[in-house]
């Protein structure tokens, strides 16, 4: 039976013994294998109670068990939620419960903590730890392999939790026709091919490193050497044996701190690919001095996953993230939804088969932010200039991307003010050089109270995660708000600008 994901992915690498996943220091896993690893975690989801459609919950450290039971999921019709590792268990609880989630998959370490949370989602607890030990492994290992299910294109993959600018996080419903239809025109216009060697370092529960780095390598049938996080000394050791690599901006500047970064190191790379944060132009001008390669921005998000990227040949222009990938429309809007003309700045609105089916039971958010023509509202401003060049010149919903992981002011605002001595708060976010944006607090104590940054940030650890948390903590006595009583939050910004970079 067809399975519209799977199959285009992985059906045809099934029998191969090409490697798949390069370990470092724990040998190779070939496609053949990988593949009928997927098919007993196939198994033990079903074994589990889950049947297609149903939602299985991973907050689980990177591991090729991890991304087989994510393989095993398309394989199975089941719905994955990948959860960020930081997350709290208050944020897991809300993520769990909202999606309905019949299985809750963690480390081992997490368990004590997310028992409760499951158990209190009507949800089953298994571990399935990094090395390859937990109780779902050890189901996976008595499981039958799974036959694939019948998946069609717009049948739901996954559900990609976002933050909202309310504090209620929502769930983006990609579908199998989503997900692949990006991965494909990403393989054609960056030129994969089984040549390739892709050096991945990203973490798997986002979509830069699931659905753009990993679909890719699968699509194109190449080997990824597969690191469990960035490691400087780690990436270094493997770039002479990679052709490619995708990475966050924090990636780049800390590699260009090590001086064992040079052209000789580099010169089997054909492709260096940035994205989910903005790279500053002096990181573009020093990577390319030091190791010949321009490096390639794109721009995309959770609801949509890709929507643009800088020409493989041709100019990348510092600053810009390309032109709209092929079958990808553009526009730039003003608040009405009209086209603006060339060159002037607005809404980003985009629509093509790589735009999410919707948020998962929120009707009225997809409609404000779906419209019915099918361009979704990206709340990104931007423009477009002569040549075609889109640039993202800040965020109408206030979006703070910090590290390639996105963080609402709004909900940490409201963790901030629930505080004991805090009268109210905003949260920006300003250049930084190693994660291209951090988390500024800009705090009002109550009257007589003197709010101690420490003591908050401890306070904060305890119900956000370490991402969302403030970088940098400032009190004023009043915050800078308009005629109207608005915060004026570009006056802070402005003030605070030079936090971290002078």
């Amino acid at each position: 039976m067809a399975n519209h994901l799977y199959d285009a992915l992985f059906g045809r690498h099934e029998g191969s013994e090409r490697d798949f996943l390069i370990l470092p220091d724990h040998g190779n896993i070939s496609y053949a294998a990988f593949a009928e690893r997927a098919a007993r975690f196939a198994g033990a989801l079903v074994a589990s109670g889950l049947k297609p459609g149903d939602r299985v919950a991973l907050q689980l450290e990177k591991s090729p068990d991890m991304l087989a039971v994510i393989v095993g999921a398309f394989r199975a019709g089941i719905v994955f939620l990948p959860l960020n590792t930081a997350y709290t268990a208050a944020e897991v609880e809300y993520f769990v419960a909202d999606a309905g989630a019949k299985l809750l998959l963690c480390d081992g370490r997490a368990e004590p903590a997310l028992a409760p949370v499951a158990a209190g989602c009507g949800a089953a607890l298994a571990v399935l730890n990094a090395d390859g030990t937990g109780s779902f492994a050890e189901a996976a290992a008595v499981a039958d392999p799974l036959p694939v299910a019948a998946r069609a294109a717009d049948d739901l993959a996954a559900l990609l939790y976002t933050s909202g600018t309310t504090g209620r996080s929502k769930g983006a419903m990609m579908s199998h026709a989503n997900l692949l239809s990006n991965a494909e025109v990403l393989a054609a216009y960056w030129r994969f091919t089984a040549d390739d060697v892709l050096l991945h370092a990203l973490p798997i529960f986002h979509t830069h490193g699931l659905f753009v780095a990993t679909n890719v390598a699968l699509l194109a049938g190449c080997p990824m050497i597969f690191l469990p996080k960035f490691d400087a000394d780690e990436v270094i050791r493997h770039l002479p044996q990679a052709t490619t690599m995708m990475g966050v901006p924090t990636f780049y500047t800390r590699l260009l701190d090590d001086p064992r970064l040079t052209r000789d190191l580099v010169a089997g790379m054909r492709l260096f690919i940035s994205g989910s944060a903005p790279l500053l132009a002096e990181t573009h001008r020093q990577w390319e001095a030091r190791t010949g390669h321009r490096i390639l921005e794109r721009y995309g998000m959770t609801e949509t996953n890709m929507n643009t990227s800088n020409p493989y040949e041709g100019e990348r222009r510092a600053g810009t993230v390309g032109f709209p990938l092929p079958g990808v429309e553009m526009k730039v809007c003003d608040a009405e939804g009209r086209a603006l003309p060339q060159g002037e700045i607005g809404t980003i609105e985009v629509r093509g088969p790589n735009v999410f089916q919707g948020y998962w039971n929120m009707p009225e958010k997809t409609a404000e932010e779906l419209r019915t023509n099918g361009f979704f509202i990206t709340g990104d401003l931007g423009a477009i200039d002569a040549d075609g060049y889109v640039s993202i010149v800040g965020r109408g919903k206030d979006l703070i991307i910090s590290g390639g992981f996105n963080v609402y002011p709004k909900e940490v605002e409201l963790a901030l003010d629930a505080l004991p001595g805090v009268l109210e708060s905003a949260v920006i976010g300003v250049p930084h050089p190693d994660f291209g944006e951090a988390v500024v607090a800009v705090i009002v104590p109550e009257p007589g109270a003197a709010p101690d940054p420490e003591a908050i940030r401890a306070a904060l650890g305890q119900s956000l995660a370490k991402f969302k948390q403030p970088k940098h903590i400032a009190v004023r006595a009043a915050l800078p708000r308009n005629t109207m009583g608005k915060v004026q939050k570009a006056a802070l910004r402005q003030e605070l600008r030079h936090v971290f970079v002078p």
